[in-house]
This record gives structure tokens, C-alpha cells and sequence, in this order.
């Protein structure tokens, strides 16, 4: 018992400096390549960015950011549950602390670090999305247009990618609305190129959350057929420390009964894999896929809460007549 306490509280500790880690890679990469250059990206650092610029920096990005999670958290509670409040609102905390550090430093030089805004806006979108990936993976959340998808989620069919896209697509737009000093031509020659740059970050902020999401989750499943499938299982257990699952099978054209072995490993392992077999049977007939997931003893763990069982009503009412 003792043993299982301690192993969730390492666990949880390990999750949250994680958490910590990420969020902090976010706000370097928005405060430091972003927000300099005036691009406006998705979510509530986008929102906070439309109101930094729109009153001549008198608001900073992170009060706008946690001032507008704490209202939709506010109206999300009875939808989205205690849980995903109480961790929303630990991430848009930490988020909004280092974002206002941050924010201060970079924004204080004067200048961008990075002067050609396209090299800029690709390295601080590929570090905003290894951020939100590695918070993501350790089960966090720093709330934002996740919310509002969640409560969207909740009240109708409407999916949470659709939901997230059109509402960052939105917010983007939305810097043609901010103040400039010109002709309508010269806002629109201002302003369109940074609605780009802000809709190419944002789609790079997805595809590196989706990959680092994918790659940690990433193994490797081997088929293996071979007519000296035990020693190859042995040395599967003793050298790679994976297990194998033998199955019987029947090679339709010879019509001969034959022990097919399935091997899952991670995906760095499977050189390994391939190796053993090709040193014992270099004809063996092998099959790899990848798969996005295998959970259980050596890989990863199933980290979702089950909902507790409401009795059964008309068991209920027979207990209550036993009562009586």
C-alpha cells in the first residue's frame, strides 16, 4: 500500500515538473520570436496580444491571458468538472507568471532577437508546440481555447479540433483590427502578411504538439514467422527484456501449421529486434508496423479516471424494500 502511495506521488511530482518545463518553453518561444514581430497566434496569448497592442502596451499579454481564463473557467465549472478546473487553473497560473517575466525581458530590448520575422515566427512556433505537447503528454493544461472547446464538446456535436481551429482562426484575424496609423491600403498591406505569419504559427503550434504527442506514445509492433521461432523468442526475452506472444497459425499454400511470434517494443528497440532475428534466421519473413499506443507492464500507463458507477435504480428500490 505504501508502495503504490509512493509511486503516485513520484509520478504526480514527475508530471508536474513537466508541466512546469513545458509551459515554460511556450513562453520563451511566444515572448522572445512572437510577440515581437506584432504576430498575433491562437488561443488567449493571442487574445492577451490583440489587447498588449491595442492599448499601446498598457496591459501586459499576461493579465489579458488570466483574466480571461479565470471568466471561462468561471462558466465552464458546471460543464467540464472539478478536476479539469483545479488542473486549468494550476497551468494558466504558471503559464501567465512566466509569460509576464518574459514578457518584460524581451519586449524591453526594443528590438526582436531574431530580426527576419519568418525565421522568428518558425522557431518560436516549434517551441510553442514542443511546450504544449510535453504539457499535454503529462496531462496538463493551460486552458485557453481548450475551454471553450471542452464546454463546446459538452453542449454539442461540434468536434474539439474543429472548435479550436475556427476559434484561432478567429482570433487572428482579428490583429487587422488593431490601431494603425495609415490609409485603409497600407493597413492591409500591413496588417494581411501578419494575419499569415500568425495562421502559419498557429498550424505549426499543432503539428509539433501533435508530434511530440505521437512520438512519446510511439512503439513498435514485429510479426515474426520463422521455423525457429523458440530460440528467437528466447533471445527476444533474455537480450531485448521484451516479451512475445506466440500464436498459431497455417500458411494457406503449403497448408503446414506454423508459430507466428508478435513482439511490441518501442520504436528506438527495434533495431534490436531485427537484429536478433536476422542473427538466428536470416529467411525469417517479419512484419513492423507502428502503433500510437501500448499501454500496461513496460510501456506506458493508462492515465484516465473512471467515472464512478451510479447504482442501478431498480436494484436501488429492491434494497429499499428489503430495508422496509
Amino acid at each position: 500500500m505504501k508502495s503504490d502511495i509512493k509511486h503516485i506521488i513520484l509520478t504526480n511530482t514527475k508530471d508536474y515538473i513537466m508541466i512546469v518545463l513545458g509551459l515554460l518553453l511556450y513562453s520563451v518561444g511566444f515572448t522572445a520570436f512572437i510577440l515581437p514581430h506584432e504576430i498575433v497566434i491562437g488561443g488567449l496569448s493571442g487574445v492577451g496580444t490583440l489587447v498588449y497592442f491595442g492599448t499601446r502596451g498598457v496591459i501586459p499579454v499576461a493579465v489579458t491571458q488570466y483574466a480571461c481564463n479565470l471568466l471561462l473557467l468561471g462558466f465552464a465549472f458546471k460543464l467540464v468538472g472539478k478536476t479539469f478546473v483545479m488542473r486549468t487553473i494550476f497551468g494558466a497560473t504558471v503559464i501567465s507568471l512566466f509569460i509576464g517575466i518574459f514578457e518584460n525581458i524581451f519586449m524591453g530590448l526594443g528590438h526582436p532577437i531574431i530580426q527576419d520575422i519568418s525565421m522568428s515566427a518558425v522557431l518560436g512556433g516549434i517551441l510553442c508546440g514542443m511546450g504544449v505537447g510535453t504539457v499535454f503528454i503529462h496531462n496538463g493544461s493551460s486552458g485557453g481555447t481548450d475551454i471553450v472547446a471542452a464546454m463546446v464538446s459538452k453542449l454539442s456535436n461540434v468536434s474539439i479540433g474543429r472548435t479550436m481551429i475556427v476559434t484561432d482562426m478567429l482570433i487572428v484575424t482579428c490583429s487587422f483590427l488593431l490601431p494603425y496609423d495609415g490609409t485603409l491600403q497600407e493597413r492591409i498591406e500591413a496588417r494581411v502578411p501578419l494575419i499569415v505569419y500568425g495562421w502559419v504559427v498557429t498550424f505549426i503550434i499543432a503539428y509539433c504538439t501533435d508530434m511530440i504527442i505521437n512520438t512519446n506514445r510511439q512503439a513498435t509492433q514485429f510479426v515474426i514467422f520463422s521455423s525457429r521461432w523458440k530460440e528467437i523468442a528466447d533471445m527476444v526475452n533474455k537480450e531485448a527484456r521484451r516479451g512475445v506472444t506466440l500464436l498459431d497459425g497455417m500458411g494457406w499454400y503449403s497448408k503446414k501449421e506454423v508459430k507466428i511470434l508478435m513482439v511490441w517494443c518501442r520504436k528506438i528497440e527495434s533495431v534490436t529486434i531485427f537484429r536478433i532475428v536476422k542473427s538466428i534466421d536470416p529467411e525469417a519473413f517479419i512484419t513492423q508496423a507502428n502503433v500510437n499506443g501500448v499501454y500496461g507492464k513496460g510501456f506506458d500507463q493508462m492515465k484516465i479516471k473512471l467515472k464512478k458507477k451510479q447504482p442501478d435504480a431498480a436494484y436501488s428500490e429492491h434494497q429499499q424494500e428489503i430495508i422496509r
